[in-house]
């Protein structure tokens, strides 16, 4: 019993250690490549693609100018915007390397995305039931929630569960929120860079260095790789779709990993000095996503 104990504690040990030199985000980010393909973005067409733009573009700049007005931290905020508007926890955990902030900020900040985003999943579902969506196609309604919903977890949930009410959009609604994936690596590009100028404004010379994400323009890289891989006819599909599978089950693990590692880095005062802010700034990003991101596939198609 003892020893079980002492493994367990050591091996936490161990992957926070991981987790601090930032090596368990790097590689999640970048494997979640697998996921996506170029053919796919093309085939769900530029109205889908021009939705996920608006919208994070939208929620970044409403979650950053929000932040400032309810006196939330500015690292608070805007990894809290990222997860929002990117892909939630997986968003938050690559944005960490590049905002530099403590490990209890990036906890908040999961936290929000992950009970928001799980709300999601329940409530478009009951408004696909209750007709509230019946202004839109199916394809509308993919991106739809594709383009708003946290979590790629979030989006195949809610898309399962409307295709069960005689819908059918999580197939597209997948691939419209691996698009919002996608803008992973030039969002992080343009925060490290926006981040850099702002120390120098603000006299700081040490810690103005630009950040570059290498990983996540490894992760576009690996889209491509994948993109190749399944156009190639020389391999089997079976032994392809086994292969990628096993990939996304450890991109899984590590990111099960970085999720343990961060909890072990953070503690309930860190939550209760963070207070309620950041969860009311979640909140009025939820409510844009929601009603914004409606009105903006609305006007698309």
């Amino acid at each position: 019993m003892c020893y079980n104990f002492a493994t367990f504690v050591l091996y936490l040990d161990v992957i926070t250690l991981i987790y601090r030199e930032n090596r368990l985000t790097s590689s999640e980010t970048c494997l979640y490549g697998f996921k996506l393909t170029f053919q796919q973005v093309l085939a769900i067409g530029l109205p889908a693609i021009t939705a996920d733009l608006i919208i994070v573009a939208g929620t970044l700049a409403l979650g950053i100018l929000m932040g400032k007005l309810l006196k939330v931290d500015s690292q608070t905020a805007l990894m809290t915007s990222t997860g929002s508007a990117i892909c939630g926890a997986a968003a938050v955990l690559g944005a960490e390397p590049v905002v530099r902030c403590e490990a209890h900020k990036t906890a908040v900040a999961v936290s929000t995305v992950v009970i928001f985003g799980t709300l999601s999943m329940f409530l478009y579902p009951i408004m696909y039931r209750a007709g509230w969506l019946d202004g839109l196609s199916d394809q509308a309604i993919a991106v739809y929630i594709g383009s708003t919903l946290h979590e790629v977890a979030h989006v195949v949930g809610a898309g399962n569960a409307i295709d069960a009410a005689g819908g059918n959009v999580a197939d597209a609604a997948t691939i419209a929120k691996m698009i919002r994936v996608m803008l992973l690596a030039p969002v992080l590009v343009i925060m490290s860079v926006c981040l850099s100028g702002k120390q120098k404004n603000k006299g700081i010379t040490g810690k103005s260095k630009i950040t570059i994400p290498w990983f996540a323009f490894y992760f576009l890289v690996v889209i491509g790789i994948n993109s190749l891989l399944q156009s190639a006819t020389f391999i089997p599909q079976e032994t392809l779709q086994a292969g990628i599978g096993f990939i996304n089950n450890v991109d899984t693990f590590l990111l099960t990993m970085a999720m343990t590692a961060l909890g072990a880095e953070t503690s309930i005062d860190k939550f209760k000095q963070a207070g309620a802010k950041p969860f009311y700034l979640a909140g009025i990003l939820y409510v844009w996503l929601v009603f914004g991101g409606y009105a903006i596939v609305k006007l698309l198609f």
